[in-house]
């Protein structure tokens, strides 16, 4: 049995319609988006190096 709600993240060289596609083709519909920077430390301090997004998918009951 599948989960009813599952997180699918856009991946580093992906596009986020890829993604959505991504999370139809596996049955799920997306409610809900959380975005979160990813940094690296260089000479001692942050450097932001990408944002992270992540997309909430709900079971699509057909």
């Amino acid at each position: 049995m599948s989960k009813k709600q599952v997180w699918f993240e856009v991946e580093e060289n992906e596009t986020i319609d890829a993604c959505l596609q991504r999370m139809k083709e596996a049955g799920y519909m997306p409610i809900a988006r959380k975005e979160e920077p990813l940094f690296e430390m260089k000479d001692g301090n942050p450097v932001p190096v990408r944002q992270i997004i992540r997309f909430k998918g709900m079971l699509c009951e057909e």
